[in-house]
């Protein structure tokens, strides 16, 4: 899951940067769910507002598929942030859709999976984000316990960690995503999106996540 930096990458990266998707902050860092201090924080639900982008994200997934030699019977969306890009994806190649919940849910049937899925089917899991990939990894292995065979995750967009990569891993499972930290990095400092400093702190920060979280633990939360 090695990061490339090719043209789709960095246009994408730009578009994001230009609708406020992206997020830099290295002052005051953001917190994530797994409690890791960041000075980026990426929101890809933005996207929905823009029809250009996220058709280019709909054919982006649509290109990996086909790149890969990749054979879906259905897209499988991520709740809540993948859910409408795999719908998107499902219209463009005429397959089933469905998506996986958080957790159970709490009343009716108590379904984590929901849709229709064949047992034994392939399908491709869409997310919109990936941190450390364990929720990515939850959506795979909760597919897996209902009889249904994961093809590949597909992502907008990957911070690149290594934990990320452990990740998927152990769960044997391929990770493609349409752009990431390194192009969004370039993108950002080639338009004076960064000051060389807060470029320095990124850096640092995607070298060792868990160093440069404990060194900013005091600073103000956002």
């Amino acid at each position: 899951m090695a990061e490339t930096i090719g043209s789709t990458a960095r246009r994408l990266a730009a578009a994001l940067l230009r609708i406020g998707a992206v997020a830099f902050s290295p002052e005051k860092p953001y917190t994530w769910a797994s409690g890791l201090r960041s000075p980026i924080y990426c929101d890809n639900r933005v996207t929905m507002a823009y029809p250009p982008i996220r058709r280019a994200i709909t054919e982006g997934f649509a290109e990996i598929i086909a790149r890969e030699g990749l054979a879906p019977e259905a897209v499988v969306g991520t709740a809540t942030a993948g859910i409408p890009h795999a719908a998107w994806l499902a219209e463009r190649l005429e397959l089933p859709m469905a998506y996986v919940r958080s957790k159970p849910k709490a009343h009716g049937r108590g379904n984590r999976v929901e849709g229709r899925l064949e047992a034994g089917a392939n399908v491709v899991v869409v997310e919109d984000l990936v941190s450390t990939g364990m929720s990515s990894v939850a959506v795979v292995e909760a597919l897996r316990a209902a009889g249904v065979r994961v093809e590949a995750v597909l992502a907008i967009f990957s911070y690149g960690l290594p934990a990320a990569r452990a990740a998927f891993d152990r769960a044997a499972v391929p990770l493609h995503t349409l752009t990431g930290f390194a192009a969004l990095l370039d993108v950002a400092r080639e338009t004076g999106a960064l000051a060389p400093g807060a470029v320095a702190s990124l850096e640092a920060w995607r070298r060792d996540p868990e160093a440069w979280s404990k060194a900013h633990a005091l600073e103000p939360i956002t």
